[in-house]
């Protein structure tokens, strides 16, 4: 199989190359490649004429989508409607890397891949833009939205936290946040196993189980020797950020769980993760 990946420098696309090797591969990224450029992107993947595209690339920043929602639109949304569009050219099947902030956070329990999307921040909003644009333009399209990212080589919550620890010998962590961490390898190697079924629809790729922001850092501390540090739980309201996350916001494998495809729990990845990295 021709796969084409967006943003194959970060966590996620360095991960999908890793897990899908066994194929013909390729990928794009900036500074290189634009995909709010149209014609340059539509180029690229037209030439490599693949049967897959995996659209990872993304402007991740939350809060900076907060300051910035025109700029995070013009990167989520318009970009991937170029990405769907070139697709459509060269009648290649499209899985777009999407996300839990498309949910509000009101739920009770782990929203399913049919709840309707209803965002309510910048970030969210232009990345529930991006799913439709690929909904609309496409006929053979994957949605794979994940939640709580994080791998090696780069900035994620389970790096902070350790160095936070170290640098202060305490910490303050939300405890009304509530997601799924999900370990890049772990969800590269979900979409490695979903684009071989064809059963093309909308699907919640995460880490099996969900907790609190809090909870997730009480699990780092206790893997990495660190229970002396203390941490003292707080809510959203005393964390001043730009951008207002979903409260409750964990989702549920049920879709592509029925296709055999399934994560192991989030804990278990975690520990996975922590022991190899310094």
């Amino acid at each position: 199989m021709r796969i084409l990946i967006t943003g194959h420098k970060g966590q996620l696309g360095r991960a999908l190359f890793d897990a899908m090797d066994h194929h013909t591969l390729t990928g794009c990224d900036l500074p290189e490649s634009d995909i709010t450029d149209r014609a340059a992107i539509g180029e690229t993947i037209v030439d490599f004429a693949p049967d897959v595209v995996i659209h990872a690339a993304a402007w991740t920043d939350v809060d900076g989508c907060a300051r910035d929602p025109d700029r995070a639109y013009v990167a989520n949304a318009i970009g991937t409607q170029n990405v769907a569009l070139a697709c459509a050219a060269c009648d290649a099947a499209m899985v777009y890397v999407s996300t839990n902030e498309v949910f509000d956070g009101r739920a009770t329990v782990p929203y399913l891949e049919w709840d309707d999307p209803c965002p309510i921040n910048p970030y969210g909003r232009s990345k529930a833009a991006g799913e439709w644009c690929v909904r609309h333009l496409l006929r053979r399209f994957y949605i794979a939205r994940t939640a709580w990212l994080y791998a090696g080589g780069g900035r994620n919550f389970p790096h902070r936290i350790v160095q936070l620890a170290d640098e202060r010998g305490q910490l303050r962590v939300v405890q009304d946040e509530v997601g799924n961490p999900t370990y890049a390898p772990d969800l590269a190697q979900a979409i490695a196993a979903l684009v071989q079924t064809e059963a093309y629809g909308v699907y919640h790729l995460v880490n099996s189980g969900h907790c609190s922001r809090f909870e997730f850092a009480q699990a780092i501390l206790h893997i990495t020797g660190r229970d002396h540090i203390p941490i003292e739980p707080i809510h959203q309201s005393d964390f001043q950020r730009a951008s207002t996350p979903p409260a409750f916001a964990p989702l549920a494998n049920t879709a592509a769980a029925a296709h055999g495809v399934h994560l192991r729990p989030w804990d278990e990845a975690l520990r996975e993760f922590l022991a190899t990295v310094d």
